[in-house]
């Protein structure tokens, strides 16, 4: 167990769709696209681009790039689990590790998302557990946007700054 209280943390996200759409929504490039990311790249581990409704598999490298942020922002990792139902887990930012699972509660199907092994830092712009939580929280609403009124929330314009520098 880390000494900082600030290594992990998890979100949840309540949605009206059935668990194979969510899963579909973040298990392939064609999903990913629609809420999360300008563009996503996977690749099979024979060096091989997997098509855009290919569920990613487990040891897929990726890249991923943001509306908003040139290609110079890309974010580089792999894909640790991906069982085809309802659990994902893949490296993020800063050596963090994402886990993804999807299950039902009451008749409403549930993501829930917990961010480990986040390196202490002191400067807030710089602090993965302030800006990664804030962003999945923005980008699971985004999802539930998307898929249950068909409202993209995302910024789609360059000249638009994404951040606040």
């Amino acid at each position: 167990m880390s000494d900082n209280p600030m290594a992990s943390f998890k979100v949840l996200g309540d949605y009206n769709t059935d668990l194979r759409s969510l899963y579909e929504a973040w298990a392939t490039t064609e999903g990913l696209e629609k809420w999360f990311l300008r563009k996503a790249e996977f690749c099979a581990i024979a060096g091989r681009l997997r098509d855009p409704e290919e569920f990613i598999l487990k040891e897929d490298t990726y890249e991923w790039y943001w509306h908003g942020w040139g290609d110079d922002a890309v974010e580089k990792g792999e894909i640790l689990e991906a069982n085809g139902t309802d659990l994902i887990k893949f490296t993020f930012a800063g050596g963090s590790i994402v886990t993804v699972s999807f299950y039902s509660r009451n008749d409403v199907s549930i993501v829930e998302l917990t961010q480990e092994n986040i390196p202490e830092e002191s400067d807030p712009l710089k602090n993965l557990y302030i800006q990664c939580q804030t962003g999945w929280l923005f980008y699971m609403a985004n999802l539930k946007s998307t898929l249950e009124g068909g409202v993209d929330l995302r910024n789609k314009k360059l000249e638009v700054p994404s951040n606040f520098k």
